[in-house]
Parts: C-alpha cells; structure tokens; sequence
C-alpha cells in the first residue's frame, strides 16, 4: 500500500487524505451552504447557528488554502467578503450530494 504525503503528513490511503481535506463537523457543511451561491461570512455563520466566530473563520481558511473555496474581498467600507466554491470544489458537490441522499434514507429507516 503507498502512502501519500501532504505537507509532511502522511495519510495510509486517499479516503483518509480526502477527509483530512474535507472532514470534520463543520467543512462539508459550509461546502453544503456555498453549493448555488456565493456567501458573505455573516450568511454562513447565520445558517451554521452552533459554529463559534473561531472555527468558522478556521474552516474557512483551511478550505481556501486547499484550494476548495475562495475568498473575495470587495474594496468598499464596510469591507464586504464573499466565499465561493472554486472549480475543484464543485468536484466535491456529487459526493455532499450523495452523503445527503444516504442520510435521508437512513433517517428513514430509523424512525
């Protein structure tokens, strides 16, 4: 089996180095939000209620380093900061989208 290296961190397989990218209980969310339209930090943290100032703006920056997201900053006073899905992030939507479909079923089958 390879392993496969990401800024010095080794990851046994590319499940683990997917969610390294994308998991967590926040990042798949915020990619959820972004799905049809850009969102101010504001819309984001106004439909992710329980995520703290802190781990947003973290989640945020780790996607925009991954390349997933990224960040527009408009020259106006008050600044006005809008975050979208980058090309390789629409990559990730046809898997959100299936974790959607499979959660549905499985509430389904639990209630």
């Amino acid at each position: 089996m390879s392993k496969t290296t990401l800024s010095n961190r080794a990851f046994n397989n590319s499940v683990e180095f997917s969610l390294d990218i994308i998991g967590g209980k926040w990042k798949t969310p915020i990619l959820w939000q972004l799905k049809d339209n850009p969102n101010r930090y504001g819309e984001l943290k106004k439909s992710l209620q329980k995520i703290t100032h802190k781990m947003l703006t973290r989640q945020l920056r780790e996607l925009e380093e991954s390349g997933i997201i990224k960040r527009k900053v408009y020259p106006v006073v008050p600044p006005k900061v809008e975050y979208s899905l980058t090309d390789l992030g629409k990559t990730i939507l046809p898997i959100i989208e299936g974790l959607n479909e499979w959660g549905s079923f499985y509430k389904s089958q639990n209630e």
